[in-house]
């Protein structure tokens, strides 16, 4: 995420954490990460991913929006987003997720359309994991997941659903950026 968005989702982390009295060792623990690690998510200085997010909001009950763009969803019979209008949020210069169901209250899925531009020379991503499963799809581009030990290649028209609590990361192959729909259940 752009360096100022990463910093204000540090501060609505904070203020959650300070409402419902919550301490940065119970915060790491239900973001499955170090107390040291969710401290610089906190403070603006780290990656906060979509997936910790996630699974913060369903703990407290309340809309993934909320923590990523300060939002909260309105619309309760349909929730209409055009082409590239969703709302954004960068992991970093290497991950772009666009919601595309932001506006809709009491979603029992977080659909977004990814953007994964392939990894700089040297560089690792990092797996993670999350609660529940998940569904992609590529629409284009070639994504690499690896799913624990397993490598997986997959082009467009390709999808997998798997166990999302299991370590997982991708990338884009080649020198082209990988667009897929990703469905967190």
């Amino acid at each position: 995420m752009e360096e100022d968005a990463i910093k204000q989702i540090g501060h609505r982390l904070k203020g959650l954490r300070d409402i419902y009295d919550v301490t940065p060792d119970e915060m790491a623990k239900i973001c499955e990460t170090s107390t040291e690690h969710y401290l610089k998510i906190e403070n603006g200085e780290a990656d906060p991913s979509v997936y910790r997010m996630s699974r913060i909001a369903k703990h407290f009950g309340i809309d993934l929006n909320v923590l990523l763009f300060d939002e909260e969803p309105r619309m309760d019979t349909y929730s209409l987003v055009r082409k590239n209008q969703g709302l954004c949020a960068a992991r970093n210069k290497n991950y772009m997720y666009q919601s595309l169901a932001s506006g809709f209250k009491g979603r029992k899925v977080d659909p977004f359309l990814v953007k994964v531009n392939p990894l700089e020379e040297g560089k690792n991503y990092n797996k993670n994991s999350h609660g529940g499963q998940e569904f992609d799809i590529v629409i284009d581009g070639t994504l690499e997941l690896t799913l624990e030990d397993k490598v997986l290649t997959l082009t467009a028209g390709d999808s997998i659903y798997f166990d999302a609590t299991r370590q997982h990361c991708m990338r884009a192959v080649g020198d082209e950026p990988v667009t897929f729909l990703c469905v967190i259940i």
